[in-house]
């Protein structure tokens, strides 16, 4: 897998302890290599991302009133 993924084996293990350090481009291309791309992909989806859409949920207006001619 390390040389798969051109890292070194204290990388691979960091990884796959959860370490917030390894590089992004690390995670994608171990998730590439074990088939796992689909996943990543839906990681950043808007429509998947419940604390966003709540979070646009709030900023929305109470009471929408027409413009007065």
């Amino acid at each position: 897998m390390t040389a798969r993924l051109f890292v070194s084996r204290a990388t691979l293990w960091r990884l796959e302890r959860g370490d917030p350090t390894v590089a992004l481009g690390t995670l994608a291309t171990a998730c590439f290599i074990l088939q796992l791309h689909d996943r990543l992909a839906n990681l950043a989806e808007p429509a998947t991302d419940a604390l966003a859409l709540s979070l646009d949920e709030q900023h929305l207006p109470q009471r929408i009133r027409r413009a007065r001619p």
